[in-house]
């Protein structure tokens, strides 16, 4: 007869405590871990956080950055819900939003969907078509726009070549809000890749199989590629709405920081830019800056929403 010594009986929803050398470790590791996170942390808070929480602040002050902010209320968001000019820049925002972000997205569509097909010298396609991404930003490259749509520049002499006597689209108020579109179209490069990894991931055997019954082109990319795809149609709608609402440096540079002629290229952040710092009204454009933060909000909620009824993901069809 073999006697066996019965384990003590634990109370139950008690565990035993963890060795002192144990949590010690994990103090050391979470430690290691805030350390490495530090300059993130302290570059978001001094250089993000820290200035949203100060400009909500004088969005309501009167504030010139040269004598200390007096509270006024909601005096800015009036006087700019009544200013023309505020209203002039809405009213040009809205129209590059809507005529570029559309145009922009379906250039780069159709380009991915040219890549996406099997050829020789895709990768130095794929470069090429990208290269404008990484560059278009750059203020030189607002000066090369400006000189190709100048007066006698290369667009004005092709279009007389097609018996259009425009002339430069620069000085030209009805004209210049589309170089600007152009200079946008032009940077189709990073919702292209996008556009080209989504394409990547539809399974070749739905082609086949809408072409053995008997689809068409057209019939197979409007049932199978752009539902396969919407999950990377709407990321880049979302993005690139964002960025529309956002434009700043090829307005200000193409119209040689006039933002104009006749306030054509009066776009939103442009006006921001000139109450804040040309005319250091720095609470009036703080209010600014926090309208177009919940019009971008709303926009984006609204995107959202509309998700449900357009965008299929493989999830929701399981």
């Amino acid at each position: 007869m073999t006697l066996v010594k019965e384990a003590p009986v634990r109370p139950a929803g008690k565990r035993p405590a963890a060795p002192a050398a144990g949590r010690r470790g994990r103090r050391r590791e979470n430690l290691a871990g805030y350390l490495f996170m530090s300059p993130w942390i302290a570059g978001f808070l001094l250089l993000t956080a820290g200035p949203m929480i100060a400009s909500l602040y004088y969005a309501f002050t009167s504030y010139n950055l040269f004598t200390p902010p007096q509270w006024v209320g909601l005096d800015n968001f009036t006087t700019m819900f009544q200013d023309p000019r505020w209203q002039k820049s809405v009213e040009v925002t809205l129209k590059y939003v809507v005529v570029a972000t559309p145009l922009k997205l379906l250039l780069a569509l159709g380009v991915a969907l040219l890549l996406a097909q099997k050829r020789r010298g895709q990768g130095l396609y794929r470069a090429a078509f990208y290269m404008p991404s990484l560059i278009g930003a750059s203020v030189s490259v607002g000066f090369v726009w400006r000189a190709l749509f100048s007066d006698d520049a290369i667009v004005d002499r092709t279009q007389k070549v097609f018996g259009l006597d425009v002339g430069g689209w620069i000085g030209n108020p009805d004209y210049i809000i589309y170089a600007l579109v152009a200079l946008s179209i032009w940077q189709f490069g990073a919702p292209m890749v996008i556009f080209l990894a989504g394409l990547k991931q539809v399974p070749q055997e739905l082609y086949e199989a809408a072409e053995v019954d008997g689809a068409g082109p057209l019939r197979r990319f409007w049932s199978i590629t752009l539902p396969m795809i919407s999950p990377v149609l709407f990321f880049n709608v979302l993005l690139e709405s964002i960025h529309a609402f956002q434009v700043f440096g090829s307005a200000y540079v193409v119209s040689d920081t006039r933002c104009g002629p006749a306030d054509a290229t009066l776009v939103y952040t442009c006006y921001l830019y000139q109450k804040g710092f040309k005319e250091a009204q720095m609470g009036f454009a703080s209010a600014m800056a926090w309208t177009l933060v919940i019009a971008v909000a709303l926009v984006t909620a609204v995107l959202f929403w509309s998700q449900k009824k357009w965008v299929h993901y493989e999830e929701a069809a399981k």
